[in-house]
C-alpha cells in the first residue's frame, strides 16, 4: 500500500496578480435562505468600478508608513462594489446543518466510511466530529475516495476546462483554479458536489470578512502586512477575474458570465484557504490541490500528521490521533503552523499552539571586514548570510539553526580561522548547532546579549504593552474577530518578552561560567550530528530563504557592535534606545503571485513551492 503523508496546504489565494487544512475551523454563521434582490446597476458603471479598483490594485506598492492608507482606499472601493452587488449572489434555502444528512448520504453511496462518528456543533468550535463509539489511537476511521473530491483535476474536465486550457493564470495557479471551479459547481443545480458544497460555510472569519477597525487591532504586529497584502491582492485577483469572465470568448457557457460578485470570490477564496490540501495525482507522478469533502469538518489540536493518501485503493485516509471514547470530539493536526498563519489563512486563534513563533531578520553585512570569512562558515554549515529565523514560543526559543547562525554572526576574527584551516574545522562546524559545544564563553555572551535586545527592540514597536492587550481582552462586547487580533497581538509579545528572558538568563549563566574559569566542552565528545541536537531537534524545520532586501544587512552587525560596546558601561544589560529596530519578514515563503506572473512571462511555471510537513 503506498501512503503519502497528508496536512493541509500553505498555499494561499492571497498573493498579487498583477504586480503579479485545516485546525480549528473558522467559526461559521448560517447562511440565510432567499435570493435577495437584484441590485440595479448598468454594466458599464460596474465595469468603470471594477477598473478603477483593478489599476488601484495594480499600482506600485506605497512607500513605507502608507500601506494602511492603501488599505483604506481600495476598501472603500470594494465596499462600493459590494453595494452595487447586494442580492445577486446564489445562496442556498435552508440552513447549513440542514445539509449534513444529505452529505452523510452521499458519502456512503460514494464508498466514503460513515460509521462511528457524525457531525455535530461544538460550542466555540463550530462543526466538527463526533465519536459514536470508541475509537483507538491508530485506528483507521475514515476514508474518503477520489471521485468525492473537488481537485485541479475535476476543474479541468468541467465547465471551466475551456478557459482553464487558455489562461496561463489559471494553469500556473491550483488555488485558483480550484476556487473558481468551487463558484462554477455552487452555481450549478446538477452538480454532483453540491451536497458537500451546500454544507461549507456561508461565510467565514479570516480577515477578509474583517471590519475595519477590527483590523486596526493588528496594526504593529508582524501579521498586519500579510493581512493588508492577503485584502488588497484578492480585490485585484476579483477584479481581474471579473473583466476575464465578461469579455473571454470562452467563459461564454459559465454560469459566473451573469453573476460573479466580491462577495462571492471572497468566499471562495476563504472556503480554499481554509480547506485545501495536496494529495498525488491519479498516477502519483505529482501533487495537485484538492478540498476532501466530510474529512474538512474535523477540527485542529496539537500532534502528529494521521492523515495520508492511499494511492493503491485511490482514497484518503485518516486514522485517529488519540484514543476517543464515545462523543468526544475527533481531531487532526493541521500542521506547525503559527497562530499568524492559523488566523490569516484559517480564521482562528489556537490558544495552545505549541508551534507559534514570531520571524525575525538577521544578517551579515556585505560591507563587514569579516563577511567573506563569516559567508563561508556559515555556507559550510548550509545556513545563508542573510535570512529569516522563528523565534519559537517553547524553550529554548531559538533553533539549531538560528544558535548556528548568531555563533558565527558574533564569531572573532581568530574563531572564523579556527573553523576554517583550524585542526579538525571540518567536524568542529558540524557543532555550531550543538547547545552542547559552544565556540567560546566570550562568543555565548554576545550572541545572548544580542537576542536579548534585539527582542526587546521588537517588542518597543508595538502601541499597547502586554497588561494593555489582557485588559482590552476583558471588555465586554468585544467582537469575534477584535478578540482574535488582539490574542495574536499579545501572543507576539509573549514569545518576544520569553526571548528577552531566555536571553537574560542565558547570558549570566554564560557570564558566570567566564568567571569561574570554566573549561569549554571538548567537540570530540560531540556525537557529529550536524546541526541537530535533542532541544532543536523539537522545533519547526525552517525554511531559510535569500532576502531579497540588502540595504538593511549592516543594521545587525552595527546593532551587535553597539550593545558589545555599552555592555560594560549597563553592566551588560545591552539595552540601547537608540537602536532602529528590524525590519520585519512579513512574506509568505512560498512563491506570490507576483513571482509566478514574471515566471510565466519569462517562460516558466511559477509553481508553488510545495508545503511539506
Amino acid at each position: 500500500m503506498t501512503l503519502c503523508c497528508l496536512s493541509l496546504s500553505t498555499q494561499s489565494l492571497s498573493h498579487s496578480l498583477s504586480s503579479c487544512t485545516m485546525g480549528k475551523k473558522s467559526r461559521v454563521k448560517t447562511q440565510k435562505s432567499g435570493t435577495g434582490a437584484m441590485a440595479v446597476v448598468s454594466p458599464r458603471e460596474m465595469i468603470n468600478l471594477i477598473s478603477e479598483l483593478l489599476q488601484k490594485c495594480s499600482s506600485a506598492a506605497p512607500s513605507p508608513g502608507k500601506e494602511w492608507e492603501e488599505y483604506v482606499q481600495i476598501r472603500g472601493l470594494v465596499e462600493k462594489i459590494r453595494k452595487k452587488q447586494k442580492g445577486i449572489s446564489v445562496i442556498f434555502e435552508g440552513s447549513r446543518e440542514e445539509f449534513f444528512p444529505t452529505l452523510m448520504a452521499w458519502a456512503q453511496e460514494s464508498g466514503a466510511s460513515c460509521e462511528g462518528f457524525e457531525i455535530a456543533n461544538f460550542a466555540g468550535e463550530g462543526f466538527g466530529l463526533r465519536a459514536t463509539k470508541d475509537i483507538k489511537a491508530e485506528e483507521l476511521f475514515l476514508w474518503i475516495p477520489r471521485k468525492m473530491l473537488m481537485t485541479v483535476e475535476s476543474a479541468k474536465n468541467s465547465v471551466l476546462g475551456p478557459l482553464y486550457s487558455q489562461d496561463r493564470i489559471l494553469q500556473a495557479m491550483g488555488n485558483v483554479t480550484l476556487a473558481l471551479h468551487l463558484l462554477c459547481e455552487r452555481a450549478d443545480p446538477s452538480s454532483p458536489w453540491l451536497p458537500y458544497i451546500k454544507t461549507l460555510p456561508g461565510d467565514y472569519d479570516t480577515p477578509l470578512y474583517y471590519e475595519e477597525e477590527e483590523v486596526r487591532h493588528l496594526l504593529s504586529t508582524q501579521a498586519i502586512q500579510d493581512v493588508l497584502s492577503q485584502y488588497k491582492n484578492t480585490a485585484r485577483q476579483y477584479a481581474y477575474f471579473y473583466k476575464v469572465i465578461q469579455t473571454h470568448p470562452t467563459t461564454s457557457k459559465l454560469p459566473l458570465k451573469d453573476a460573479f460578485t466580491y462577495d462571492d470570490y471572497r468566499w471562495a477564496v476563504s472556503s480554499v484557504m481554509t480547506r485545501q490540501n495536496q494529495i498525488p495525482t491519479e498516477d502519483g507522478s505529482r501533487v495537485t490541490l484538492a478540498l476532501i469533502p466530510l474529512w474538512d469538518m474535523c477540527n485542529h489540536t496539537n500532534g502528529l500528521i494521521t492523515t495520508g493518501y492511499n494511492l493503491e485503493d485511490d482514497r484518503c485516509e485518516c486514522v485517529a490521533l488519540q484514543d476517543y471514547k464515545e462523543n468526544d470530539q475527533i481531531y487532526i493536526f493541521y500542521g506547525t503552523r503559527s497562530n499568524a498563519e492559523f488566523v490569516i489563512h484559517n480564521g482562528f486563534f489556537f490558544q495552545e499552539n505549541a508551534h507559534d513563533r514570531v520571524k525575525i531578520k538577521l544578517g551579515v553585512s556585505k560591507s563587514e571586514r569579516l563577511y567573506a570569512m563569516k559567508a563561508e562558515v556559515l555556507a559550510r554549515a548550509g545556513i545563508p548570510s542573510s535570512s529569516i529565523f522563528a523565534l519559537h514560543c517553547s524553550d529554548p526559543p531559538i533553533s539549531a539553526q538560528l544558535l548556528a547562525f548568531l555563533r558565527v554572526f558574533c564569531m572573532t576574527e581568530e574563531e572564523l580561522k579556527d573553523y576554517l584551516v583550524g585542526e579538525h574545522a571540518i567536524n568542529k562546524i558540524f557543532t555550531l548547532g550543538n547547545t552542547e559545544f559552544p565556540v567560546s564563553w566570550d562568543n555565548e555572551i554576545k550572541l545572548w546579549t544580542f537576542l536579548e535586545t534585539r527582542a526587546a527592540l521588537l517588542l518597543q514597536t508595538y502601541k499597547t504593552s502586554s497588561q494593555d492587550d489582557q485588559c482590552a481582552l476583558e471588555k465586554p462586547g468585544l467582537s469575534l474577530h477584535s478578540r482574535v487580533a488582539i490574542q495574536l497581538r499579545l501572543a507576539e509579545k509573549q514569545i518576544l518578552e520569553k526571548v528577552v528572558a531566555s536571553g537574560k538568563a542565558k547570558r549570566l549563566h554564560f557570564q558566570q561560567q567566564q568567571e569561574e574559569g570554566a573549561p569549554l566542552p571538548r567537540y570530540e565528545e560531540s556525537d557529529i550530528a550536524l546541526l541537530e541536537n535533542a532541544e532543536a531537534d523539537d522545533k519547526l524545520p525552517i525554511i531559510l530563504r535569500k532576502l531579497e532586501e540588502e540595504d538593511e544587512e549592516g543594521d545587525d552587525q552595527a546593532a551587535v557592535e553597539q550593545v558589545l560596546a555599552q555592555q560594560s558601561d549597563e553592566q551588560g544589560q545591552g539595552e540601547d534606545k537608540e537602536w532602529r529596530g528590524p525590519t520585519l519578514c512579513s512574506q509568505r515563503s512560498t512563491l506570490g503571485w507576483t513571482d509566478r506572473l514574471e515566471a510565466i512571462a519569462q517562460g516558466g511555471t511559477g509553481e508553488d513551492r510545495k508545503f511539506t510537513p
